[in-house]
Order: C-alpha cells, then sequence, then structure tokens
C-alpha cells in the first residue's frame, strides 16, 4: 500500500495531472512540493532512494542534512545543481546534464534548480544514520516555509 502525501484539493489535482510518463506504479510514498513531486522506490535502515521531478522554472529549498549524504543522477533535464563546498564558489554552481551524477556530502549547503523548459527527473540515492523528512535544515526558501 503506497502512501501519498497529497494534503490539499492543489496537491491532488498536481498527481492527477502529471503526464502518464512520470507516474509510478509501485512507489511507497508521493510527496507533491510547490517544485514538483518526489517518489519513495526503497526505504531501508541505512538509505533511501526516490525519483525527484522538479518541474520547470523551480528549485528547492537552499538546504543541509544533518544525517544524510545524497548521491543525485540526472536521467530526465538539465539539473542545476548547488553545492556549497570548498572556498572556490565558482565551483558551487554546476549544470548537469542526463547520466551524471553529483555527490552531496552530509552538511553540505546545497540545492537543485530546474532552469530548462522540460521536468528535471533525478534519482536520489539519501545514505546515513537517519534519511527522515525533517532531516533537513533549510536557509533559503522561494514558497515561504520555515528557514
Amino acid at each position: 500500500m503506497s502512501k501519498i502525501n497529497a494534503n490539499t484539493i492543489e496537491d491532488q489535482q498536481v498527481l492527477q495531472n502529471l503526464p502518464d510518463d512520470l507516474k509510478e506504479e509501485n512507489y511507497l510514498e508521493v510527496g507533491v512540493r510547490p517544485w514538483g513531486v518526489y517518489y519513495v522506490l526503497e526505504d531501508k535502515p541505512n538509505f533511501k532512494v526516490k525519483k525527484i521531478v522538479v518541474n520547470p522554472g523551480h528549485r528547492l529549498s537552499l538546504q543541509s542534512h544533518n544525517h544524510r549524504a545524497e548521491h543525485w543522477i540526472v536521467v530526465s533535464g538539465m539539473a542545476t545543481v548547488e553545492i556549497r563546498s570548498g572556498a572556490d564558489e565558482s565551483k558551487w554552481v554546476n549544470s548537469v546534464p542526463p547520466n551524471e551524477s553529483k555527490f552531496v556530502p552530509i552538511g553540505a549547503v546545497h540545492r537543485l534548480s530546474n532552469q530548462g523548459k522540460i521536468p528535471v527527473i533525478i534519482v536520489e540515492v539519501q545514505v546515513g544514520e537517519y534519511t527522515g523528512e525533517d532531516d533537513i535544515q533549510r536557509f533559503e526558501d522561494d514558497y515561504s516555509r520555515a528557514v
């Protein structure tokens, strides 16, 4: 049985209006967010696997996690990835095409964006002692969620 995290009528409409090729039949959880939607494909004690769809012109909050690292593999679209790691700020933001990946270390401030015209789809593998949705510290958010 899947758990759908669609709390409002608008969230339910987003799920209903997704193109068929972006829907998953065998997910553990679906989370509708202002930037798009995520699907939990696997959830085990020390890792979680998600499919994340970021709508064109949207981005996730600038955030960090205390208990997990993340591996992002782009499968569709051109992702813009910001990982604030190291002293050289010119290396913080990168365009990542399909079939390429980025590693987000535990504690690194990071953000995923879609500046393109088609949805960005990534597979995210979270690895760490805790992978709950509440392991997040937001620094900036375009949707007025708590920072």
